[in-house]
């Protein structure tokens, strides 16, 4: 199989650093497809892997991809503090259902240095009672950062849990003005 896939998929990918550490953005024709924490070359592999699984085709390192360009730059705004919001083509073929439903709820609705309780995003999207299967949703969420689920928390002011750890959910919320800085 060439690096297009069988069926014409592209996927290429890329890792640039941020304040919380290394991130692999990957991108179909589509949008970005996966962002991943903690982008070590062994995480990185594992995630990879499991994008030339999903999406039948074998990702190709392109840093200077016009297809990673865009979501690159923004991310670098990001965390220097410079943008808000992420204007970017996503694709969310890695995710269906309800758990789509939830994230493309999360990223519409809930703005840059705002947060939202499980049981609420669960309200938004016509299921009030599911405030598990929402937190199941954000640990199925193959583009952190970007769509934004370090921005939902317990409805008790509980920090919750985070695939990307919560020193890392934690630094989110600071650069967002959402918690105060840790001193040390």
């Amino acid at each position: 199989m060439n690096s297009d896939g069988e069926n014409g998929q592209q996927v290429v990918w890329a890792v640039v650093g941020t304040d919380i550490g290394p991130l692999l953005l990957a991108a179909t024709r589509e949008g970005l497809v996966n962002v991943v924490f903690h982008a070590t070359e062994t995480v990185r592999d594992r995630a990879l892997g499991r994008l030339a699984d999903r999406l039948g085709t074998e990702p190709v390192e392109a840093p200077g991809s016009p297809l990673l360009a865009e979501a690159i730059r923004q991310v670098d705004a990001y965390f220097a503090g410079e943008r808000r919001d992420f204007e970017l083509p996503l694709d969310w073929s890695l995710i269906s259902g309800f758990n789509r439903q939830v994230l493309r709820e999360l990223a519409s609705g809930v703005p840059y240095g705002a947060v939202v309780g499980y049981g609420d995003l669960a309200g938004r999207v016509g299921q009030p009672g599911a405030a598990q299967a929402v937190g199941t949703a954000m640990g199925a969420n193959p583009l952190p950062v970007v769509v934004p689920c370090h921005r939902v928390v317990e409805s008790d002011g509980g920090i919750g849990g985070f695939g990307g750890g919560l020193e890392t959910k934690r630094k989110l919320l600071a650069l967002e003005g959402v918690l105060p800085e840790p001193l040390f």
